[in-house]
C-alpha cells in the first residue's frame, strides 16, 4: 500500500515537472514522425519502380517531341534564309532594270538620229534632234533621282566642288565659283559626283 503511494506520488511529481517545463516554454522530447507519405509507404518496391519507369518514358516523348519540333524550326529557318539570300542577289543583279527601260527609248533616238545624218546631212536638224534626245535622257534620269547642281556664283564647297583652277575675278567675291568646267550630280540626296569649277582668288 505504501509503495503504491510512493508510485502514485511519482507520478505526479512528474507530470508537475512537465508542466513546469512547458510553462518555461521548454517541452519534453516527442518522437520524430515519419515525413514519408501515406501512399509511398503503402507502395512496394516493384509498383515505384512501375511508376518511375512510366514517367521516364513520358518525359523521354515529351524530349524527342520538343526536339523534332526544334529540327522542323531549324530547317524553316535554313529555308528562309536561303530564299532570302537569292531574293537579295536577284535584286542586286536586276537593280537597274527600271533606268534602263526608261533609257531604251533614248537608245532608239539616238540610232534614228544617227541614220537620219547618214541620209540627209542637214546640221541644224540633226542637231535639233540631239537635243530633243538630250531633255529625253534628263527627263529618264531625273525620274530616278539625278539633278544637276546649280554651281556658278555659290561660294565654294570641298564637298560639292572640285576646283581646278583659281582665277582672279572683279565681279565675284574671293573663293566664288565663277565657271563651271564639268557638270556636278546629286542623286537624291548623295552627291554622285562633285563639278568641276574655276574658282575666284
Amino acid at each position: 500500500m505504501v509503495r503504491r503511494r510512493d508510485e502514485a506520488l511519482k507520478d505526479q511529481k512528474l507530470s508537475q515537472d512537465e508542466d513546469s517545463m512547458e510553462g518555461k516554454g521548454l517541452k519534453s522530447e516527442k518522437p520524430i514522425q515519419d515525413e514519408t507519405s501515406q501512399d509511398d509507404k503503402d507502395m512496394n518496391p516493384l509498383e515505384k519502380n512501375l511508376t518511375l519507369e512510366a514517367e521516364l518514358v513520358k518525359a523521354k516523348a515529351k524530349a524527342e517531341d520538343l526536339y523534332g519540333q526544334l529540327q522542323r524550326l531549324q530547317a524553316d529557318f535554313d529555308n528562309y534564309r536561303k530564299r532570302t539570300q537569292k531574293e537579295k542577289a536577284e535584286l542586286i543583279k536586276y537593280a537597274s532594270e527600271h533606268l534602263v527601260g526608261d533609257l531604251l527609248p533614248v537608245l532608239d533616238n539616238f540610232d534614228r538620229a544617227v541614220s537620219a545624218g547618214k541620209v540627209n546631212p542637214d546640221f541644224a536638224s540633226f542637231s535639233q534632234g540631239v537635243e530633243m534626245i538630250l531633255r529625253q535622257l534628263q527627263t529618264a534620269l531625273s525620274k530616278e533621282g539625278l539633278k544637276a547642281m546649280d554651281t556658278v556664283g555659290q561660294p565654294f564647297d570641298p564637298n560639292l566642288h572640285d576646283a581646278v583652277l583659281r582665277v582672279a575675278s572683279e565681279e565675284h567675291p574671293e573663293n566664288t565659283v565663277v565657271e563651271e568646267l564639268q557638270k556636278g550630280y546629286f542623286l537624291k540626296e548623295k552627291v554622285l559626283r562633285p563639278c568641276m569649277v574655276k574658282v575666284s582668288n
